[in-house]
């Protein structure tokens, strides 16, 4: 939801990737139709793992919420901005539109933090 969002509110500026650290085999159903209503297509988008390489090469780096399970690098990356935002894995439709529009939210806020600090 996160690329997404960016790379319209972005534009050519702003370079993006999404990767996790336990990304799921597919994008959750709920994702993809609650993303839908805002004229986004993800059916064709597969999660990927996030590797050194990009954390290397990113700015800036933003995690939705580190799993308890310690998997989270955010220790070992230099701004890092972590959002703490629920999992739409599982969760009721009407749910996880207000988790896609808080995401909308922090990337729109992001986006402005970041046009004033160049």
């Amino acid at each position: 939801m996160a690329e997404a969002f960016a790379k319209r509110y972005g534009g050519e500026d702003v370079e993006v990737y999404s990767a996790g650290t336990m990304p799921a085999s597919s994008i959750h159903p709920e994702v993809i139709e609650v993303m839908k209503e805002k004229g986004f297509d993800l059916s064709g988008k597969k999660p990927q793992m996030l590797d050194l390489k990009m954390v290397e090469a990113a700015d800036i780096v933003v995690t939705m919420g580190c799993s308890v399970e310690g998997l989270c690098p955010a220790p070992l990356i230099r701004n890092i901005v972590d959002w703490k935002l629920e999992d739409p894995k599982g969760k009721p439709i009407e749910k996880v539109r207000e988790i896609r529009d808080e995401v909308e939210r922090r990337v729109l806020m992001l986006l402005e933090q970041i046009e004033r600090e160049s």
